[in-house]
C-alpha cells in the first residue's frame, strides 16, 4: 500500500468520524428527551400510556365508573316533567371537565315515550346531581328513567390543596306553602378565596321514607371569595306528600375556579 493511498484512507476514516459525531450531537437530544405526559409514550412514572402516575390524567382502567343511584322525572304540570339522575363519583381528587349524557323515559309498559341528552362535567368525589328540566311527554306519564354516559370519560387529577381550600356552602333552607304552590329558598356561601362561575344549584325534595318526590333548579352566574347569594325554587302545583328533607347541591365545574 502506498503513502498516498493511506493518506487517502485516513481523510475517509475522518470524514466518517466527523460526520458520525456531529450526527451523534443531532440525534443525543432526542434520543435522551426527559418523559412527557404527551409523546405518546408510556414512560417516566406513567402507568399507561401518557396517563396516570405523574400525569394529570389518569388511565380509565385504573378509574372507578360513576355510580347512578337513582335517575327520576317529576312532573311539573301535566305534559311537562324535569329529571333528576343522582350520581356518585368514588375517585378520589378526580373530575372531568366534559361528558355527554342521556336521558330515556319510559311509561308504565316500559314503553319509550322520550329522552333528554346533554353534557356535564363531574366533580371530584362525592355525591353530586344531573338536572334536565321541562321535557315534553305528551299525554304520557314517565314511570321509568334511564340515565348513562354516552362517551368515554376522561379522568383529570384535581390538587387536593384547590379541593380542600375551595368551599360552597348552603344554610337557611326553607319550604313554605308546600300544601298550595311551594317555595324553597336558601343561602349559598362562597367560603373560599376562588371565584366560582356558571353555578347550578339543584334541588332535591324527599318524603319521609327518603323518596325523592320533587326537583328543581336554579342558576347564579357567579360567587366571588366570601360572597353569598339567596336562591328560590317555586313549583305551580303543590307537593305529592309530605316534605321532609330538603338537599340543595351547588354545581360548578371546578376547571373553570380560578383564584380572585
Amino acid at each position: 500500500m502506498t503513502w498516498a493511498l493511506k493518506r487517502q484512507i485516513l481523510y475517509i476514516v475522518i470524514l466518517i468520524l466527523f460526520f458520525a459525531i456531529c450526527g451523534f450531537l443531532i440525534a443525543y437530544p432526542s434520543l435522551n428527551k426527559a418523559p412527557t405526559c404527551f409523546d405518546g409514550k408510556q414512560n417516566g412514572t406513567e402507568t399507561g400510556m401518557d396517563c396516570g402516575g405523574s400525569c394529570a390524567l389518569q388511565c380509565l382502567a385504573q378509574m372507578d365508573p360513576v355510580s347512578v343511584l337513582w335517575a327520576r322525572a317529576f312532573r311539573v304540570v301535566p305534559g311537562r316533567y324535569n329529571a333528576i339522575a343522582y350520581l356518585e363519583n368514588h375517585n378520589k381528587n378526580t373530575a372531568i371537565n366534559k361528558i355527554n349524557y342521556r336521558f330515556r323515559f319510559a311509561d308504565e309498559n316500559n314503553i319509550y315515550i322520550a329522552k333528554r341528552e346533554g353534557s356535564t362535567y363531574v366533580p371530584p368525589s362525592g355525591k353530586f346531581a344531573v338536572f334536565e328540566p321541562a321535557i315534553d311527554v305528551g299525554n304520557s306519564i314517565p314511570v321509568y328513567t334511564t340515565f348513562e354516559f354516552t362517551q368515554t370519560p376522561q379522568w383529570v387529577t384535581i390538587p387536593q390543596e384547590k379541593i380542600d381550600q375551595l368551599k360552597v356552602s348552603v344554610s337557611n333552607i326553607n319550604l313554605v306553602n308546600e300544601d298550595i304552590s311551594p317555595a324553597l329558598s336558601a343561602t349559598i356561601k362562597n367560603d373560599s378565596l376562588f371565584t366560582v362561575r356558571n353555578i347550578n344549584v339543584v334541588a332535591i325534595l324527599y318524603d319521609a321514607s327518603h323518596n325523592a318526590v320533587s326537583g328543581s333548579s336554579t342558576y347564579l352566574d357567579s360567587l366571588f371569595g366570601g360572597e353569598n347569594k339567596n336562591v328560590n325554587f317555586t313549583w305551580p302545583e303543590k307537593m305529592p306528600s309530605k316534605i321532609v328533607t330538603k338537599e340543595i347541591i351547588p354545581l360548578y365545574n371546578i376547571f373553570f375556579v380560578k383564584l380572585k
